[in-house]
């Protein structure tokens, strides 16, 4: 077991088709570990050792197959990533109901058990697979790509995403996207582009989600939008909620943008 991000050369990846209920494995891990770790360590405090590089590399390598295997079918991908309960599914299901009948949007769903926000995606109206990764705590190219070949997108079509719920070893994995976008929400703090810059970093876009929550806890809107741009000054950000809607026309045109192929 890695101590650092919790993934596990045992565990066995499962891809469900949320229409037949048909189930496929990748078999046992979704990637490489080397000495029982994906990831190298130090125990002297304040050092710090990054991926092993041919972790990185063999994913980088699949997530180009991936990003070739959209752009042949003029796929728009966008790899949603949050803390748990930030809202991402939430925002999807809405997403889903206010432009299904204009983009053909399929999901896929990221969660170490249980097919619940699959589930939840299917009955809001769009095709899903449900990946569970078991004790591993993202998404990888090699996932993706199983669930993208299962799920089989038509053409010009839009696939969201929906990453496990980590704000740290998501940013680190390409999946061959074509954008990322973190969810970050009001009820748990104002801090997190100053407790997670990797992940505010590799993000176009980020959605600040739960405003209407904004009356009932201390957040300041104005320091977390500050340290955001102070580290990726190009990522838009959206005030939104995908429970009462506010904000969300803004997230629709970009979907809308990069679903024709351009940016905002």
């Amino acid at each position: 077991m890695c101590m650092t991000c919790g993934c596990s050369p045992e565990a066995e990846i499962t891809l469900t088709d949320m229409q037949t209920g048909r189930h496929a494995r990748l078999g046992a891990g979704a990637h490489e570990h080397h000495d029982g770790h994906g990831h190298s360590h130090s125990h002297e405090h304040g050092t710090i050792i990054p991926l092993e590089h041919n972790l990185l590399s063999k994913n980088d390598r699949l997530a180009e197959r991936n990003r070739g295997w959209l752009a042949g079918r003029g796929i728009h991908a966008v790899n949603l990533m949050s803390s748990p309960g930030a809202g991402k599914t939430t925002l999807l299901e809405r997403t889903i109901r206010e432009l299904g009948a204009e983009l053909r949007i399929h999901v896929i769903e990221g969660d170490q058990e249980t097919a619940l926000d699959g589930k939840r995606i299917r009955a809001a109206g769009a095709a899903a697979i449900q990946i569970n990764t078991g004790a591993a705590c993202h998404l990888d190219a090699e996932m993706a790509g199983a669930a993208l070949r299962q799920l089989d997108p038509p053409q010009g079509s839009v696939v969201l995403i929906e990453n496990v719920g980590n704000l740290v070893c998501p940013a680190m994995f390409d999946l061959g996207e074509q954008a990322r976008v973190i969810v970050a929400s009001v009820p748990e703090g104002d801090d997190k582009p100053a407790k997670y810059p990797h992940m505010f970093r590799k993000a176009d876009v980020i959605v600040l989600n739960k405003m209407d929550l904004l009356p009932h806890v201390q957040f300041d809107v104005a320091a977390f939008e500050r340290a955001a741009r102070n580290l990726n000054p190009a990522a838009l950000i959206f005030q939104v909620s995908a429970t009462t809607g506010q904000g969300l026309e803004a997230w629709r045109e970009w979907l809308r943008a990069g679903a024709k192929g351009s940016k905002l």
